[in-house]
């Protein structure tokens, strides 16, 4: 699928505000499960923890619910973070070579400039480009107020993977082929749901179904660098 460039990424942030409130927002990102028969003399890689053979899709969308980026491949039995920093898209985003535009100030009341950021769970590791929930009980009101607004602009990828799971029903039961077909077939099905995607429009009743895939197994990915701490905490100064 056609990689965004710049002026794409801030069409991206642009829209996310206006459907989730979150500024400077240029994607929400998860993986999921994609059943598959048990490939041949692979033990218990594929293996996962909810008891079944499986490949995982790892993507990242806008808010009109179109996959940006896709990685697919990586063993059932790995968790979002290990798959996350094995990704081609981890590398370039370390690489700083995905084209995203420079930081750029989210509020009139403070210039100071912050970089565009892509939103996903607990899993994924804290960045300058990448913002997760804070965890803990007894958090303040300011850091409860950025989890519920990061959990907001999440839900357009959960939701995305949910219109394609009702779209493509070769994902309602597990794949019967080699893997590489089988990955092939997943890209097909992403490529495929973003023309239709484009072509029709969102479609009300498609957000309203659940995808018939698991979630990965989440591992706390540890905390992030002074930098992306402090980068997180303007975010949420900014929510209140």
């Amino acid at each position: 699928m056609p990689e965004p460039g710049e002026d794409i990424w801030k069409k991206i942030a642009k829209d996310f505000e206006k459907y989730a409130n979150f500024p400077n927002c240029i994607g929400a990102i998860d993986g999921k499960h994609i059943r598959i028969t048990k490939p041949k003399d692979s033990g218990s890689l594929y293996y996962n923890y909810k008891t079944f053979f499986s490949i995982v899709l790892l993507a990242l969308c806008d808010s009109n619910y179109c996959f940006t980026f896709i990685d697919i491949g990586s063993y059932g039995k790995s968790s979002d973070s290990a798959i996350f920093k094995k990704s081609a898209f981890y590398k370039r985003l370390i690489e700083k070579s995905l084209h995203i535009p420079k930081p750029k100030p989210i509020s009139e009341t403070d210039p100071k400039p912050l970089p565009y950021v892509i939103v996903g769970d607990e899993a994924f590791g804290l960045s300058e480009n990448v913002m997760r929930p804070y965890a803990g009980k007894g958090l303040s009101y300011e850091k409860k107020i950025f989890n519920y607004r990061l959990s907001r602009a999440r839900r357009f990828i959960e939701c995305t993977f949910g219109i394609l799971a009702n779209k493509w029903r070769i994902f309602h039961r597990p794949i019967n082929v080699n893997i590489d077909f089988a990955e092939d077939i997943i890209k097909a099905c992403c490529v495929l749901h973003n023309f239709v995607r484009t072509r029709d429009g969102i479609q009300y009743e498609d957000t309203l179904h659940t995808a018939p895939m698991s979630n990965l197994i989440t591992l706390h990915a540890g905390r992030g660098t002074p930098s992306s701490l402090n980068i997180r905490d303007k975010y949420a100064n900014y929510f209140v």
